[in-house]
């Protein structure tokens, strides 16, 4: 029985986008449920756009995302040679040509496609010309003779059934005239020669299917079996571009949603598995298939990623929690020292409440991990005579507490609520401003214990409350 093997084959020309962690993750899945292998294909042939930087960027995202792929990185333009003797073999039995067209004459061509407002399709003028006819002074480019007659059914593991006519297949570039070779050949070579059994792509790539199966078939060499997954549109129905703000997992990682989080969200992003909505990683390995996924597109939802991660945020370990957000911290935001770790390593368990992300639980957490209360400018005016008498009140008494509690503190509250004749608001506000900078934030029976008594005796003793 055939091994089952998958690729994913992103070009590190920019950040990888949202879709391709989808088709990545789609191909992943797939492999490990079928107990084959996962593989990663760097396709860096576009000398000028691809950097190392992006390749990187493109591991660590795979990485962080918890999709592991088997081997080392194929890198394709050390493959070049393998490519080009493939583009000779084509033109020696006769599947391929050279075409000595100059760029002002296909210019033309397109031009007067354009002006018919028909698809500009190559009119393969030096298909049948004999090699005493060409041009001396001209380097040509290599080009696939393409099928002009009947048609080719692509059966697609998602689409199904898709049928086009071969003549609407230009007989396209596969060697440019630098010595080149262009995406089609190169992608095929490498599938034949990876030994890929399914490729599974986004269907933007469809009319490229069609090229490369005749390329195969020109090879003699057997078809793998092709899906194509429907793209990633944005929530007004756009196609998602790397242009789109929070189109990279980057924009993610830096708002705090969490690796397991986005990729529950992604699998479950135009697949579906009966009424299933959370999936731990077994899970998805276990019912993953090319049968579950949808023939529209998907809209990306900020909304939906932000409750995907607040769930996760509520039910996972606090331990696990903890090493995700400090982790965060770290790549982020600033080191957080030791003493405050062990703070807000206890105080999870509420500033975790409403929190969607990590930054939400770093922004509920800063009264903790600063020395020093920033006021609010507007909340600071709430502290007038009457809310200073409250907290010199407050803090007499609570000097003289061995071990604050929540039932120690209630009692206290309600004291000086009878003594002050107020109400809980006008003891709870004053505290927590004068204590966290802000009229919000966590309860103030959870602010006092986090920081301890001699933290909340020296902010309670800040000249500005006086």
């Amino acid at each position: 029985m055939v091994k089952i093997a998958t690729r994913f084959a992103p070009s590190p020309t920019g950040p990888l986008h949202i879709g391709g962690v989808r088709t990545a993750l789609f191909n992943w899945l797939y492999s490990k449920n079928k107990k084959g292998n996962f593989f990663l294909r760097i396709e860096d042939t576009d000398k000028e756009r691809s950097k190392d930087e992006y390749k990187n960027q493109i591991i660590e995202s795979l990485k962080w995302i918890g999709i592991n792929y088997d081997g080392e990185e194929y890198i394709q333009s050390q493959k070049i040679k393998d490519h080009i003797k493939v583009v000779n073999e084509l033109l020696k039995n006769g599947n391929a040509y050279k075409c000595y067209c100059s760029s002002e004459e296909i210019e033309e061509q397109k031009k007067r496609a354009k002006q018919k407002k028909i698809p500009y399709i190559y009119n393969r003028k030096w298909r049948d010309k004999k090699e005493a006819d060409t041009p001396r002074d001209i380097k040509p480019v290599i080009r696939f003779k393409s099928k002009i007659d009947g048609n080719t059914v692509l059966k697609d593991l998602v689409q199904g059934d898709v049928e086009i006519e071969n003549n609407s297949i230009e007989d396209f570039i596969i060697l440019r005239n630098d010595g080149t070779p262009t995406y089609n050949l190169s992608a095929s070579v490498d599938d034949h020669q990876m030994n890929m059994t399914h490729i599974i792509r986004g269907d933007d790539h469809k009319i490229n299917t069609f090229k490369q199966i005749q390329i195969y078939q020109a090879m003699k060499w057997e078809l793998p079996s092709f899906a194509h997954i429907p793209l990633i549109h944005t929530i007004e129905g756009k196609k998602l571009s790397k242009r789109d703000k929070a189109s990279t997992l980057d924009d993610y990682s830096k708002i705090g949603i969490m690796p397991d989080a986005l990729r529950n969200y992604l699998l479950r992003l135009g697949w579906s598995y009966k009424d299933k909505e959370i999936f731990t990683l077994d899970e998805s390995i276990k019912y993953f298939n090319l049968e579950g996924i949808g023939k529209s597109p998907s809209k990306l939802d900020i909304s939906r990623i932000l409750s995907m991660n607040e769930h996760y945020i509520k039910n996972i370990d606090e331990k696990n929690l903890f090493d995700q957000f400090i982790k965060y911290c770290q790549l982020f935001k600033s080191e957080i020292k030791s003493d405050k770790k062990d703070k807000i390593k206890k105080s999870l368990s509420f500033l975790k409440n409403k929190a969607k992300t990590l930054e939400d639980i770093f922004n509920n957490g800063q009264y903790i991990i600063l020395d020093e209360v920033n006021f609010n400018n507007e909340d600071i005016k709430l502290i007038d005579d009457r809310a200073k008498k409250v907290i010199y009140d407050f803090k007499t008494q609570f000097a003289k507490v061995d071990q604050p509690s929540r039932e120690i503190l209630e009692s206290l509250v309600n004291s000086l609520i009878k003594s002050h004749d107020t109400n809980f608001k006008g003891i709870g506000q004053p505290l927590r401003i004068a204590l966290t900078g802000s009229k919000f934030g966590p309860g103030i029976y959870d602010i006092i214990i986090s920081l301890g008594k001699k933290e909340v005796v020296n902010r309670l003793s800040n000249k500005i409350l006086i």
